[in-house]
């Protein structure tokens, strides 16, 4: 599976990341334009490690990602909820972690 974003999943998934602008745009033309790393190993004269660690580092924060590694049927939400319907969803998610841990570990 080729890891591609969107332009707007790309720019969220760098919201309060600390990366040199060189590294940013390596990342979005990966992620974003498909391009490969091996153009920018030769172009910037990087190594295939520096530029593979630069993208896994944009893409594992990207939602596409997280979203990806959930088992079928899961679903990964964010909500602000009041305090007690908060408690509910907290023991929720705790029973739902127990469950998979059963069925993986």
């Amino acid at each position: 599976m080729k890891k591609l974003l969107t332009e707007q999943q790309f720019l969220e998934a760098i919201k309060g990341l600390d990366m040199s602008e060189q590294n940013l745009e390596v990342a979005r033309q990966v992620l974003v334009h498909g391009k490969p790393q091996a153009e920018f190993v030769k172009e910037l004269g990087l190594t295939r490690g520096a530029v593979s660690q630069t993208v896994n580092r944009v893409w594992s924060r990207s939602a596409v990602a997280k979203q990806a590694h959930l088992p079928e049927g899961y679903e990964r939400v964010t909500v602000v909820l009041p305090k007690a319907k908060a408690y509910t969803v907290k023991k929720w998610a705790a029973q739902a972690h127990n469950a998979l841990a059963k069925t993986t570990g």
